[in-house]
């Protein structure tokens, strides 16, 4: 099975924790030389650091919602043989709560770090990967693609647009050699995680074990996913094993969908 990634750069937003960083290192580990992004360049150098071949890796501190400038960014710091050809959208999760509480002012940052950077990004990218016949353009949403969870109201829509442009995309750059799909990560131990369960557990009055076994119950596998799971699904979607899966929701849930 091919799997090696070398000397093909990637590019993982939100690296600096969590699934990105997860998703950098095995990406790292099949060969691949990683532009690691986010907005923390402290976190991203300690992490460049425990990266396989960490020479062969960059550092880019950037805040996507300010995608205007995204293109220009990345032009200015990586060479033309630097741009990537695998890219992981990865932008961290809109708060929670419920719908009728957002703000239309809240809809539009969530969407310019979402889907408008997503665009800029594969603008960006799309002539190298027409160049080299090969392009992998991964999504990290959610679950709530298939079934809207609740309190997420915000999170819900701007995952669902995610989505939908994903398989827009995946139709049009197909015939170059390009794949689309959305990994659906389910409850995975990450910051986000705690902050979610912290919120629920003052919300109900119960501790957060409480609130952890309660969320554990609704899993088969009756535990939460370890980031490196993820990571490595989504290293295998760039892989060139994968070059057949296009235009697709992977979820990564431990079958907590109830949907298929």
């Amino acid at each position: 099975m091919e799997l090696s990634l070398e000397g093909k750069w990637a590019l993982v937003c939100g690296a600096s924790q969590g699934i990105g960083a997860s998703a950098a290192t095995s990406l790292a580990e099949l060969g691949a030389s990683v532009i690691l992004l986010s907005r923390n360049q402290e976190k991203l150098e300690k992490l460049q650091k425990t990266l396989k071949n960490p020479e062969r890796h960059k550092v880019l501190s950037f805040d996507l919602s300010n995608y205007q400038e995204l293109s220009k960014f990345l032009s200015e710091n990586l060479k033309p043989e630097e741009t990537p050809v695998v890219i992981v959208n990865n932008a961290g999760g809109p708060p929670a709560g419920p719908l009728l509480e957002v703000s239309p002012e809240a809809f539009q940052t969530a969407l310019s770090s979402h889907v408008c950077a997503a665009q800029a990004l594969i603008q960006y990218a799309i002539p190298r990967m027409k160049e080299l016949k090969f392009g992998r353009v991964i999504n990290v949403i959610s679950t709530s693609v298939k079934a809207p969870i609740a309190n997420l109201g915000l999170s819900n829509t701007v995952r669902g647009a995610m989505a939908n442009w994903s398989k827009s995309l995946a139709n049009e750059v197909g015939p170059f050699g390009v794949t689309v799909n959305n990994v659906l990560p389910g409850y995975t131990e990450t910051p986000r995680l705690e902050n979610l369960v912290k919120k629920a557990s003052e919300k109900q009055n119960i501790s957060e074990s409480q609130v952890m076994e309660m969320w554990k119950s609704t899993i088969p596998l009756r535990r939460f996913a370890d980031p490196k799971e993820t990571g490595d699904v989504i290293a295998f979607l760039a892989s060139p094993a994968a070059g057949y899966i296009n235009g697709i929701n992977v979820p990564v849930d431990g079958g907590r969908t109830a949907s298929l």
